[in-house]
């Protein structure tokens, strides 16, 4: 199977808008949670293993696998967005998972994706790309590390704008979520909806002040 499209619909050159969000991520740094390299990376371990990054992951399984299922796909969707804790993080992820399936309509299209986006109004990123990579027959196994990496170094990138932490910096963090990444992807491909949930009051709440924070960059 060819998982090279994978390479083009999660890079940063991939019209979503991703730059423009950091998922909290702005306000901890405005708070001083994030300062420095470890506090980056102690934020994005918790993000990823108690937060979004593994909730994100088992949607996107989920939805991977509901291609065909309208009763099934819509319901992950549905649940996919009532999980965002605040409306920033709702546009984040409605948005971007709008805006990706449009594009990829328009420039990979797919018979039977284009039959399954027929009735979608709003759909979460994890799941518009679920269903995308399924319907191009890009194995679960590739696809969804590859997923749960782009998240991070999308945060990665945003702690880079916003905070004194330098690209060598980033990249020694994205390096050292990559083992915590691969197994993420690994338990998730298992989990099931009932698995999902979190433990990250401090970034949710963080999301709510960040939508009156003075100086902003980023959209949530």
């Amino acid at each position: 199977m060819n998982s090279l499209p994978l390479f083009a619909w999660l890079s940063p050159a991939f019209p979503v808008g991703a730059y423009a969000y950091s998922h909290g991520l702005e306000w901890a740094v405005e708070d001083g949670d994030v300062k420095d390299e470890a506090t980056l990376l102690a934020w994005l371990k918790d993000t990823l293993t108690l937060g979004a990054g593994r909730n994100d992951a088992i949607l996107f399984a989920q939805a991977y696998r509901a291609l065909g299922d309208k009763a099934a796909f819509a319901a992950v969707n549905e649940l996919a967005l009532a999980l965002a804790p605040s409306q920033e993080l709702r546009l984040e992820t409605a948005q971007q998972g709008r805006s990706f399936l449009d594009a990829v309509l328009n420039a990979w299209p797919k018979d039977d994706l284009a039959e399954a986006a027929k009735e979608i109004g709003e759909i979460a990123y994890p799941v518009a790309v679920g269903l995308t990579a399924v319907a191009h027959k890009i194995p679960l196994a590739a696809s969804l590390p590859a997923f749960v990496l782009a998240f991070a170094q999308n945060l990665v990138s945003a702690a880079i704008r916003s905070a004194p932490i330098g690209q060598t910096s980033g990249q020694r963090v994205i390096h050292a979520l990559t083992p915590m990444i691969e197994a993420l992807a690994s338990e998730a491909e298992t989990l099931t909806l009932d698995d999902l949930g979190g433990a990250v009051f401090r970034a949710d709440l963080g999301s709510f002040k960040h939508e009156t924070q003075y100086t902003r960059l980023f959209r949530s």
